[in-house]
């Protein structure tokens, strides 16, 4: 986990999401008192439950975005959920505790990269010896005794030139033969879909299905990418990694729990809405803290630090049942965006919309310029759209942008060398009609 202090955790945010100041500073503590509590002696260590946090604002403002960039920050392992997709057990639909899984999973991925780049130089160096096997098979007097060391010389010699001239790429096209291994699926599974299935039934198949080994022929430069995968495979301890990334999870794992007010039921409660409060008392003792059974062992979840959200247009907070509010102590209020924010949305982040397009049509040979009269254009078109149409937030600005560049994007690739600068006019030409005509903005921006 990286020392990161919370003005620092700010900054950062502040490189990808604009405004938004109290919900960026109600995260970076919640961060920083996980770093503050692995520090504490154990037996305190156990004591301190993490500071859940609820975010209240309209779709687009940044909620999601903001526990995104935290999770990638800190380097701990992250998932999105939309407590909408969960039924109370009994009900049709997802298990509660498959968020859990989900977590463990990304973990595992996470502490497996690091893993695979800590044997990433051997896993190398023994897919170069076992081309050289392939292209240069050992000759059989030198597995005898009475080999010739005359022989031997040579085949090394051979064996140290063709070893030169693989690292230099000239043997890339020859042809060798590679044996691989696959799970072979049964018809009667073929139409359900591995990626369909919960996460532990997935397991159980994938365990108990045959490995079928075949032999292919294909070129050097296919044949590496395919040992140098089986090769890490074998390198890294399986073990290991199970077991860093159970402690990864448990200890700093997010789980971002969207739409948490469309699990809200309404006061006359039946049907849907009894579905709904089961949601509710099932998640409870998942944010509480539970022992979860994954595919990989049990998993605590006392100190996983969960972060909801949801807009709260027609329910409030106040209606989730008690003990639920309770495990969220830290209630943060998204604003909606202003014009203003549009502006900066386009201008300021890191990755903003505008400096994706203009390196976007750069690989075409097409320089864009945006005009600041351009922007604040665009950015009253979309705020515009959002107040007489539905308010999607930050999105409105990917259809604004999308229909406006829609015909330099298709005609880019035949303008070879060109600059085209986008200014207020432009905007204009292309905006104005649609965003006057309320029927159309509704289906088109």
């Amino acid at each position: 986990m990286r020392d990161l202090t919370p003005r620092e955790i700010v900054a950062e945010l502040d490189r990808h999401i604009v405004g938004q100041d109290d919900a960026k500073r109600a995260v970076a503590v919640a961060i920083r008192n996980r770093w503050r509590r692995l520090r504490l002696p154990e037996e305190m260590r156990a004591e301190v439950a993490p500071k859940n946090i609820l975010m209240i604002g309209p779709t687009g403002v940044g909620k999601t975005e903001i526990a995104r960039r935290l999770a990638h920050l800190t380097g701990a392992p992250f998932i999105k959920v939309e407590a909408s997709k969960y039924t109370e057990v009994g009900y049709y639909g997802r298990d509660v505790e498959s968020m859990v899984r989900e977590l463990v999973e990304h973990a595992i991925s996470l502490v497996r990269d690091r893993e695979r780049e800590n044997v990433e130089d051997e896993a190398k160096r023994r897919v170069q010896e076992r081309i050289l096997d392939l292209l240069l098979p050992q000759p059989p007097i030198l597995d005898t005794a009475d080999e010739s060391p005359a022989g031997a010389e040579r085949y090394e010699r051979t064996r140290e030139k063709m070893r030169a001239m693989l690292a230099t790429g000239e043997l890339d096209q020859r042809r060798v033969e590679v044996a691989t291994e696959q799970k072979q699926m049964p018809m009667m599974l073929t139409g359900i879909g591995m990626e369909q299935m919960d996460l532990d039934l997935q397991s159980m198949f994938e365990r108990v299905l045959p490995r079928h080994t075949s032999r292919r022929e294909m070129t050097v430069a296919e044949a590496r990418k395919i040992l140098f995968e089986q090769q890490c495979e074998d390198l890294i301890n399986r073990d290991k990694v199970q077991a860093e990334a159970i402690d990864l999870a448990e200890n700093t794992g997010i789980i971002f729990v969207d739409e948490m007010d469309k699990i809200v039921a309404s006061e006359h409660a039946h049907g849907a809405d009894v579905s709904r409060e089961g949601v509710q008392r099932d998640l409870l003792p998942i944010v509480e803290g539970t022992t979860v059974q994954t595919r990989y062992g049990f998993v605590k979840t006392d100190h996983v630090l969960f972060i909801a959200a949801g807009a709260f247009h027609r329910a409030k907070p106040s209606d989730l049942m008690p003990e639920l509010q309770g495990r969220f102590p830290i209630r943060v209020e998204l604003s909606e965006l202003t014009q203003e924010d549009f502006v900066r949305i386009m201008t300021e982040p890191k990755g903003a919309l505008t400096k994706q397009y203009c390196a976007l049509l750069e690989t075409e040979g097409v320089e864009l310029v945006f005009e600041d009269e351009a922007i604040e254009s665009l950015a009253a078109y979309a705020y515009q759209v959002n107040q007489t149409t539905q308010n999607i937030g930050a999105r409105r600005l990917y259809t604004i942008m999308e229909r406006m560049l829609e015909e330099l994007s298709f005609e880019a690739p035949d303008m070879k060398m060109g600059r085209v600068v986008i200014n207020k006019a432009y905007v204009t030409e292309r905006l104005e009609e649609l965003s006057q005509d309320e029927d159309l903005s509704k289906f088109i921006l």
